[in-house]
């Protein structure tokens, strides 16, 4: 079994994207690990403000096997990809992370470059996998988020999916 770690974002009916995917990743691989949830500025395009979250899963998936499933996650929930790249998402998937494959990988790059480059999912991937090691740099994600200089907004909400609060505000 492979471990790896997914960011979801919704900037479309969010708590309902994200709790649809919760329950379909659950559903699949089983338990889940599971970030605190952040609202951000949709980057790239004017757009409303995304939920964003980082989910560490166990599978035994070829990583082209995962992403295949994660797109019919999507799928399954509006995703349209006729638009533009950056847009409004009603649900987005990216696999970030599989243990420590660096390179592509059917078609995946890992570890993927929004680990670096995005507070939306370094934090989130911090809180969840903080003593974990990025591939590259072979920093832990703690060290990364500490590093982190960008100036983009994030906070954290409150957020409760199965009963639970994952995420408080």
């Amino acid at each position: 079994m492979a471990k790896a770690y997914l960011s979801l974002g919704s900037n479309i009916d969010r708590y309902r994207h994200i709790s649809a995917a919760l329950d379909a990743l659950t559903a699949r691989f089983g338990a889940l690990e599971i970030s605190p949830v952040y609202e951000s500025e949709a980057v790239g395009f004017d757009g409303d403000n995304f939920l964003n979250l980082v989910v560490g899963i166990e599978t035994s998936l070829s990583v082209g096997g995962l992403s295949a499933e994660l797109k019919a996650i999507e799928d399954r929930n509006g995703r349209l990809r006729t638009g533009p790249k950056f847009s409004a998402r009603t649900l987005d998937i990216d696999i970030l992370t599989v243990d420590q494959l660096l390179g592509e990988f059917d078609g995946v790059s890992l570890p993927r470059d929004e680990v670096e480059t995005n507070a939306f999912v370094l934090r989130p991937l911090a809180d969840v996998a903080g003593d974990v090691c990025h591939p590259a740099t072979k920093l832990n994600y703690t060290a990364m988020w500490q590093a982190y200089n960008q100036q983009q907004k994030l906070w954290s909400v409150e957020f409760r999916w199965a009963g639970q609060l994952i995420s408080e505000g």
